[in-house]
């Protein structure tokens, strides 16, 4: 970590540290009021959490717990299965002839482009730099490599970047205006090879800005890659310009995955049932006859 210019600054919730009350407040609140609390894929060993889903005993409510290995709380539970949440959940989804939709996995990206002229005033130097949106020098851990090359290939000369930080200097005339085409070579677990965006340059940068919405932008996104069942979409989310240094900055969001789940793979888990039928382990504590107690 030597090579970090800034100072850090710890956001982990650590072993020591109390889980915030805007959370946990509710938290409880809801577990005690619900007829089922899931547990999926816990352990139930860290408190206060692990101590949650019992807030809904005393009210009549009962526990489920899907999980592979066994848990301190499965004798409070009404159902322990031990297996994968994924194919346990598929399962319930296909009883209930719900279909679950494609995971889309949409990645951010910013282009900025900053220029000067040269002491001279002939030419341009402008920078393009491809960064994460988090932090300039934070990694883009889904990009591989970029080409980059012009619309105009007689005039500009092309270039690969193999490391990151993604960046190009070059120098043009001040009345040029051209096109950037960034090819980006995806790592192998991507959804696809590699995408092309398109990056126009003029450098009598404009003081206009827009942002987009976002939300609606990234839904139109899945929407299409869901339609495409393919990744490789992306769309500019948010334009914006800082006059000094004159720079430009593109935020882009791309899909780069998109993962269909497949109904023929879903099998059961192993069901806990000493005493129960039909997949079901009754609690030796409660009879599933109990009479839930009003909240009201």
């Amino acid at each position: 970590m030597s090579n970090v210019e800034q100072r850090l600054k710890d956001t982990v919730l650590d072993w020591e540290d109390a889980l915030p009350t805007k959370e946990m407040l509710p938290a409880e609140k809801h577990c005690r009021m619900a007829d089922v609390v899931l547990c999926l894929g816990t352990s139930l060993q860290i408190t206060p959490a692990c101590n949650l889903p019992l807030k809904c005993l005393r009210g009549g409510g009962k526990i489920i717990i899907v999980n592979l290995q066994k848990t301190p709380k499965d004798k409070k539970a009404s159902l322990v299965i031990h297996g994968f949440v994924d194919k346990v959940i598929a399962g319930v989804m296909n009883l209930l002839n719900l279909r679950i939709a494609p995971y889309v996995r949409i990645d951010l990206l910013q282009v900025i482009i900053t220029q000067s002229l040269s002491l001279d005033e002939r030419y341009v130097n402008w920078n393009l730099r491809v960064a994460s949106v988090h932090a300039l020098k934070a990694p883009l851990p889904f990009i591989k490599s970029i080409e980059v090359s012009f619309a105009d290939a007689q005039k500009y000369k092309a270039a690969v970047l193999h490391d990151q930080p993604f960046n190009l200097k070059r120098r043009t005339a001040p009345a040029d205006a051209f096109e950037i085409l960034l090819k980006l070579n995806f790592i192998d677990g991507c959804g696809c090879p590699s995408i092309q965006i398109n990056v126009p340059v003029n450098f009598k940068v404009s003081s206009d800005c827009f942002n987009l919405d976002k939300d609606l932008t990234i839904r139109n996104l899945k929407e299409k890659a869901i339609e495409d069942l393919c990744c490789g979409q992306n769309a500019l989310i948010e334009r914006k310009v800082i006059l000094e240094p004159k720079t430009e900055v593109a935020n882009h969001a791309i899909v780069t995955n998109i993962k269909a789940f497949n109904s023929d793979s879903w099998s059961n888990g192993d069901v806990k049932h000493p005493r129960g039928v039909n997949g079901t382990r009754i609690s030796r504590k409660r009879s599933f006859g109990r009479k839930r107690k009003s909240r009201f």
